[in-house]
């Protein structure tokens, strides 16, 4: 199993940055993916960005194209997911989710194709 802990959430006002990490222990020997995910109040849970193992595969909603910038450090059992220019409309919950294997995009940037979930860490944009 992975357990996933984000960190890095805060309020931030228009504009600004934020970045957000996710820390992944237990069998992180296994090549495993990890996507990130939000969730605002009375919204459904989105895909927002997803990194192979090898990080040689990512993915972004439409939504944060150039935005936002999914990274990863297998060394350090880390993953970072860089966000600027922040909207109000960014504001949500932010999970980070792993699976072992898989690289595609329909794998990666479905919520239910992941296996083991971080508890989410809060992202408040102000206008």
């Amino acid at each position: 199993q992975v357990q996933l802990v984000e960190s890095g959430g805060g309020l931030v006002q228009a504009g600004g940055s934020l970045r957000l990490s996710c820390a992944a222990s237990g069998r992180t020997g296994s090549s495993y993916a990890v996507g990130w995910f939000r969730q605002a109040p009375g919204k459904e849970r989105e895909f927002v960005t997803s990194i192979s193992w090898s990080g040689g595969s990512t993915y972004y909603a439409d939504s944060v194209k150039g935005q936002f910038t999914i990274s990863r450090d297998n060394a350090k059992n880390m993953v970072y997911l860089q966000m600027n220019s922040l909207k109000p409309e960014d504001t949500a919950v932010y999970y980070c989710a792993a699976r072992y294997y898989g690289s595609s995009y329909y794998l990666l940037s479905q919520s239910n194709s992941y296996d083991y979930w971080g508890q989410g860490t809060q992202v408040t944009v102000s206008s």
